[in-house]
């Protein structure tokens, strides 16, 4: 049986929709202790931000509560989660991150 181009296509583009894993966003939200340098910090280091786009995603946690650093596959995000858990815990600050299924 012989498909046609548009067939292929779609059959191509409808399974690797279904087969790509589930992505989830992560959140950092804002806190009255948290330095507003060590969130940059995290954000360009954990996140690979510019500091410029750092700045922006802090300004925005720092405005609106809490702000989308990333959207990464399951064990990534909580990767990143636990990275930016231990690292403010290393400095004492209560910074909290969380995940959301996209």
């Amino acid at each position: 049986m012989a498909y046609t181009e548009s067939e292929i296509k779609e059959d191509i583009s409808s399974r690797s929709k279904n087969d790509l894993p589930p992505m989830y966003k992560v959140i950092l939200h804002n806190d009255d202790y948290t330095s507003m340098e060590f969130v940059v910090q995290i954000l360009v280091n954990v996140f690979g931000k510019s500091l410029e786009k750092a700045t922006q995603i802090m300004l925005n946690i720092h405005n609106k509560g809490k702000e989308i650093c990333g959207i990464y596959p399951r064990q990534i995000a909580e990767t990143k989660i636990e990275t930016v858990h231990h690292l403010a815990n290393s400095k004492g600050f209560p910074l909290k991150s969380t995940m959301e299924k996209e």
